[in-house]
């Protein structure tokens, strides 16, 4: 029989130039993760996944662990204060107006805290004995073709990969001198843990779910695991292996059931069929789908270390994110596997970590990828307008901020889980959605609706004061002032008004981009109603009416309307200047101690808005070189105390991650001003840098080429057509089109038809 091959890739698509010896060609091999021994920790492990299933790659002890994860494996039981009659913004009102607010505390947030459920429940494990085999040479992830290879000593090789497109696993050892067999590890739902504190960032004891033991059944050379959890709920594992020679090979699955869910294919039933096709085959497979995903997008910078960065993000995006499969919660496919649930459960938070884990999804060209929480939103829209009408007592649509696999409240810290501007936030991957593609039939069956609902929930939420200005009844910051009773305003804070204000000029755009012109008429007019932003003239944005951004803060809630919502923007000339540059230069002021990983990474997005990509470029490396576990997994604390956080704890979550690649393509491209700008925030000293194909805003995708300072190539292609409008990166240079006549100057203009591609070549001025 013979041994399986990895196939070898080592460039990624060429950049669409006009001479072969301009391509960008990249090795990928470069930015693979290579270790000399495996991590012993589930946080540092290899990290492999296809968005539903996942696995992580680690030793534990003398046994190699492979630790599995499925996406739906959750435990749904209601939290039971949400039936409280109690349960309603205007009660919470009237006790934090009544400075009664322990009440509420104790209804509403303590139960998350308290409970062990609703949460995100992990697998089981598979470990093989590998202390017959020796020392451990080398440990590799090869990002190219998602695939781990361990190699020791003695010859003994394994590769194991989770396939791109099927819910399978797939593990080979080759060149056996001994016999090993993998076993399954169940959770530990009846075993004590390693102890601890016990809290919703450290874990719970898993113990607390009361989950009957799991039953094994084990043959030969297969192995099933079946687990009870709550109400119905139940999942299989299935692992199945044969020996042939000095190769042993298997695949594993897990499938999930619950009374309520369409059945699916058993596990049993899926590692069979795949077995039988054997790995060779779904390999093949498994590597044209991450070829095609590395063609959509590449870059190539002069920082060795943001560049592998970027390239692991995107990687890591391309492992959890997929059409049809659930969103990318707190950490997705690689829940913890250290006897407890997972940091805060695992689930779903859209005050901030759902939406940051999408930002790299647009410019990077993985618009297909985001589109499985899209479809996940829409999904639970009746759910989610059924809490709009129970909680907030209008029509309309909001989403609670901590949400189960089906969209259902959690509850938690109020302010944050049953926050008043939720939707209006989710709202943005809609418009986004639509900005990127052009895809007309999306903005009327699913932006349009969406952002309607939300102005609609807002239009009825909202009080007027004697003078016809609205505002929320009570307002919040995330995360301000944690959930106590100062964490709510009487007036409304900049960073729920950023978003109110988002959406009902959005809410106008879109109407008026559907010829809805009275609808459009009607929410201008409802945004002329709410007040302007609150403002310190020393230190630009504030984070409520009286309350200045005066202290170090996580969460850069007062300035979403800089970023990401792009409503306050440096192109709309001094006065939105001053105050930018005075918001930014005072959030440094302030300092870094009371910030985490996520918070670099945001802060190297608006640096980028800012066009200052030294400070852009600096943040991020303190980004990756101090908030990442050697994995790279984002782990929320400094992890080597330089000094830059007062936090340094270390639960492993996504979204500092998924920021951190978004900042790199602001830095490369900005369309969200309706003109494109190629290069806008790189360093002075970046002289040769390239990307290709990152997409932008009116569906063109833009490849482009700097060398020795002077930017070489543009390539230009447009998917549905339309008027691409360039900020000119040529500037005094002088630049030729030899495929068409554009209009040249300060702003480059040029008419496309659809799947049309336009190059411009820079020329040095003789």
């Amino acid at each position: 029989m013979k041994k399986f091959r990895l196939l070898v890739v080592i460039v990624f698509g060429c950049c669409l130039c006009t001479c072969a010896q301009d391509c960008v060609r990249l090795e990928k091999m470069e930015y693979d993760l290579q270790f000399e021994k495996l991590a012993t920790r589930w946080d540092e492990a290899v990290p492999l996944g296809n968005a539903m299933l996942g696995v992580l790659v680690w030793q534990n002890g003398n046994n190699l662990r492979l630790s599995l994860d499925r996406a739906d494996l959750w435990d749904m039981r209601p939290m039971e204060n949400i039936d409280l009659p109690e349960w309603n913004y205007k009660w919470v009102y009237e006790q934090w107006k009544n400075n009664n607010y322990e009440a509420v505390q104790k209804a509403f947030d303590d139960p998350y805290n308290q409970n062990p459920a609703p949460s995100k429940i992990p697998g089981a494990a598979l470990e093989f004995n590998i202390q017959s085999l020796g020392a451990i040479d080398s440990v590799k992830l090869s990002i190219s073709d998602a695939t781990c290879e361990v190699n020791w000593h003695n010859g003994t090789r394994l590769i194991t990969f989770v396939h791109a497109k099927e819910n399978v696993g797939w593990f080979q050892f080759e060149g056996l001198k001994n016999n090993i067999q993998p076993v399954v590890i169940p959770p530990k739902y009846n075993v004590e843990s390693n102890g601890g504190v016990s809290d919703p960032v450290s874990g719970q004891d898993l113990r607390r779910l009361g989950y009957p033991k799991g039953k094994i059944v084990r043959s030969t050379n297969q192995i099933t695991y079946t687990q009870e959890g709550w109400g119905g709920f139940k999942y299989h594992v299935n692992v199945i292996w044969k020996k042939e020679g000095d190769i042993l090979k298997g695949c594993w699955s897990i499938s999930s059931e619950f009374p309520e869910w369409e059945e699916q294919v058993n596990s049993a039933s899926i590692v069979k069929k795949e077995l039988k096709k054997g790995i060779d085959q779904a390999f093949e497979s498994h590597h044209i789908w991450w070829n095609k995903f590395w063609a959509k997008s590449s870059i190539d910078l002069p920082d060795p270390i943001l560049t592998k960065q970027w390239y692991l993000e995107q990687y890591k995006f391309g492992s959890v994110a997929r059409k049809g499969a659930p969103p990318i919660s707190l950490q997705a496919v690689w829940t913890a596997d250290n006897g407890k649930l997972p940091p805060w459960k695992g689930d779903f938070h859209h005050d901030l970590n759902t939406q940051l884990s999408y930002w790299p999804a647009y410019s990077s060209n993985h618009l297909d990828l985001e589109e499985g929480f899209i479809d996940w939103l829409w999904k639970n829209k009746g759910t989610f307008k059924k809490y709009t009408k129970d909680y907030f007592g209008t029509d309309g649509l909001n989403v609670p901020g901590v949400t189960t696999l089906d969209g259902a409240p959690m509850g938690g810290w109020i302010q944050y889980s049953f926050g008043p501007t939720v939707s209006a936030w989710l709202a943005q991957s809609f418009y986004l959605h639509w900005r990127y593609t052009m895809d007309r039939d999306f903005l009327e069956e699913k932006a349009h609706p969406w952002i309607k609902d939300v102005a609609i929930y807002i239009d009825e939420l909202s009080v007027k004061d004697e003078k016809g200005v609205r505002k929320l009844p009570i307002s919040s910051s995330p995360e301000l002032n944690d959930n106590s009773r100062s964490a709510w305003f009487g007036q409304t804070t900049n960073f729920d008004l950023a978003l109110i204000r988002w959406t009902f000029e959005k809410a106008a755009e879109v109407a008026k981009e559907l010829g809805k012109n009275e609808e459009a008429k009607k929410w201008i007019e409802i945004l002329g109603q709410w007040p302007d932003y609150s403002v310190d003239e020393k230190t630009g944005f504030m984070f409520a009416p009286g309350l200045s951004y005066d202290h170090s803060h996580r969460h850069f809630s007062h300035l979403m309307a800089i970023h990401p919502l792009g409503i306050v923007d440096w192109s709309q000339g001094d006065e939105a200047q001053q105050l930018i540059t005075k918001t930014v230069e005072n959030l440094k002021k302030q300092g870094s101690d009371s910030w985490v990983g996520y918070s670099f990474s945001w802060l190297a997005n608006l640096q980028a808005r800012v066009f200052d990509g030294e400070g852009a470029a600096e943040t991020l490396s303190i980004f990756a070189n101090n908030f990442c576990l050697k994995n790279t997994f984002h782990a929320n604390g400094e992890q080597f105390n330089k000094g830059y956080s007062n936090f340094k704890y270390r639960p492993f979550t996504l979204e500092g991650n998924f920021a951190f690649a978004s900042a790199i393509q602001e830095m490369l491209i900005q369309s969200h001003t309706g003109v494109v700008k190629v290069f806008p925030a790189i360093p002075e000293d970046w002289d040769t840098v390239s990307f290709n194909q990152l997409r932008t805003e009116g569906a063109f995708l833009v490849s482009a080429q700097k060398k020795n300072a002077n930017v070489a190539q543009i390539v230009v292609q447009s998917d549905k057509g339309g008027i691409l409008k360039l900020d000119n990166p040529f500037k005094d240079q002088m630049f030729t089109s030899p495929n068409k006549d554009v209009i040249k100057g300060k702003i480059i203009v040029i008419e496309m038809k659809p799947r049309e591609t336009v190059v411009l070549n820079g020329i040095k001025e003789l």
